[in-house]
């Protein structure tokens, strides 16, 4: 088997047949010699309007001498595939007590994966409820502003993830993140998630996924406990010996997996008081922009703008001012901006889009880096504090779960009308920002959207509408752990986003991976 990458292919010749017409080229072998042709990568290069190309990573099997073909090629875009093959550790002796899960979450579900996998028999506990009860319930708020706090765009199966744009790209590297990939097809994702070079589920067809590798962990022996959330932790000698549940259920057990997302702020306190070690954690704060799609797909693509090959555009600015830096974040092509409230009495927003990201508006969190000096509480948990502040500061000026916005104009100083309907339910109210946000966030902001309008032409237009405030875009904190994986507090394994070690869908399944690994490791073998 060869590996082939950066083959370029034109927009008009787009097709498998295309890609293996490249192939046979590279290689300098005829069409009928590929005997077998997968797809590993493909990515859009549209540096140039008027020729845009995809670009792919394939693998191929021949039926003649491989060896020899490869060295006869000129080209330099060939080698020998190496494939990556994950094996799930063993799970040696099974204990008396099974491990415990905090959260099923993109971490939790693949720590709970990889556990059943190996014969462990996890016990997952989620706060929230099934996916399906958790869309009812999260419809419900978005429609007539009634919150259950345990059951949210925050808090339920599937995590945060489940309610986003479902978007699998991640910056880390790991080889894991194929299998992760590869899971996601298996469980309901489409089969592009695969190979495409930024992945996005939907949050249609992530719920699938969640239901059917809830499933898969029930069928290998595992348990998933719903309405469920972890309200104690009881310790002995400086290690974990079991969870309370609910404030009255106490559970024994050895290994407990926190897993519990970035919004957890009782669990943080919880661990915060029991002198779990953690610190407070750089994140950023800001708001989303929703502008056309439409116009962002012509600014991206120009004629080509439409193109079934190339699907909806989008876009990742970052840029540094005198006042900090400031970057786009979570961009959801024909998505929607969401109430992702989970406290009474505060408004927060994030960025959601479904499968086919068919949506009027294309929208992006537009946040400012935010250093643990820049928070006005002192403690661990200053930022949280901090996001709660702004939340009911939001909540108090709409006057319910109505969102702040205006225009990047009216923002900026040089009023304008939108020039796009606000996607965010309940509804919006026209409020000043500046009186939302404090001085720190809105003057960086200030500073940095003209020269997001330098970097690309959309982020001109003065009718962009700007809604906020976004505060959950990563954990404030950072639950310490060394390098076996576990906090100090032995038996208690922090891993994912919430916990401060990753900043997404995959890079949380990975973490959860790997710490699922290290509580392997702890078995008796």
């Amino acid at each position: 088997m060869l590996r082939l990458r950066d083959l370029s292919v034109p927009m008009g010749e787009d097709g498998r047949e295309a890609v293996l017409r490249a192939a046979a080229r590279d290689l300098g072998v005829p069409e009928g010699e590929i005997r077998e042709l997968k797809l590993r990568r493909r990515s859009v290069d549209a540096r140039k309007k008027n020729d845009i190309r995809l670009i792919y990573t394939v693998d191929v099997s021949l039926c003649g001498d491989e060896a020899a073909v490869l060295r006869h090629c000129r080209s330099g875009k060939a080698a020998p595939a190496e494939a990556y093959v994950y094996t799930v550790p063993n799970g040696g002796e099974r204990l008396s007590r099974r491990p415990v899960i905090a959260g099923f979450g993109p971490a939790g579900m693949f720590a709970g994966l990889v556990l059943a996998l190996a014969g462990a028999r996890p016990l997952i506990l989620e706060r929230g409820r099934d996916v399906e009860a958790r869309e009812r319930d999260v419809e419900r708020f978005w429609s007539t502003g009634i919150l259950d706090p345990g059951s949210n765009v925050q808090f339920g199966e599937g995590g945060a993830g489940a309610f986003s744009d479902g978007k699998l790209n991640t910056g880390t590297k790991n080889p894991r993140i194929q299998w992760v990939l590869d899971r996601f097809v298996e469980f309901g994702a489409g089969e592009n998630v695969a190979y495409e070079a930024k992945p996005h589920v939907g949050t249609d067809r992530l719920r699938v996924v969640v239901k059917n590798l809830r499933e898969r962990i029930i069928g290998l022996g595992g348990e998933i406990r719903l309405g469920a959330a972890v309200t104690g932790i009881k310790t002995e000698a400086g290690r974990v010996t079991g969870v309370v549940i609910n404030g009255t259920e106490e559970l024994a057990c050895d290994h407990l997996i926190l897993a519990i997302g970035h919004s957890a702020r009782d669990t943080f306190a919880l661990l915060h008081g029991l002198g779990v070690p953690m610190d407070p954690k750089p994140f950023a704060m800001g708001v989303r922009i929703e502008h056309s799609q439409r116009a962002l797909d012509r600014c991206q693509y120009g004629a080509l703008a439409g193109h079934p090959a190339l699907g909806a555009a989008d876009y990742k600015l970052a840029v540094h001012t005198a006042r900090g830096s400031a970057y786009t974040f979570c961009m959801c092509p024909g998505g929607y901006v969401v109430a992702a409230a989970s406290e009474a009495g505060g408004v927060c927003t994030n960025g959601m889009s479904f499968s086919g990201r068919d949506g009027e508006n294309a929208n992006s969190a537009l946040l400012v880096g935010l250093d643990t000096a820049d928070f006005p509480y002192p403690g661990v948990l200053g930022g949280v504090a901090w996001q709660r502040e702004l939340e009911r500061r939001a909540f108090e000026a709409a006057g319910g779960y109505f969102a702040p916005a205006q225009t990047v104009g009216d923002f900026l100083g040089t009023p304008a009308a939108p020039s796009v309907e606000p996607t965010y339910r309940p509804g919006v109210r026209r409020i000043d920002l500046h009186t939302v946000l404090p001085e720190r966030i809105t003057a960086a902001m200030a500073l940095a959207l003209p020269e997001l309008g330098r970097k690309l032409p959309l982020f001109r237009d003065k009718g962009a509408v700007l809604t906020g405030p976004e505060t959950r875009s990563s954990s404030p904190v950072r639950i310490l752990r060394d390098e076996t994986r576990q906090s100090p507090l032995r038996g208690l394994w922090p891993c994912g986003e919430g916990a401060g070690y990753a900043g997404g869908i995959t890079s949380a399944a990975v973490d959860g991976m790997l710490t699922a690994e290290a509580v392997l490791k702890d078995y008796p073998s």
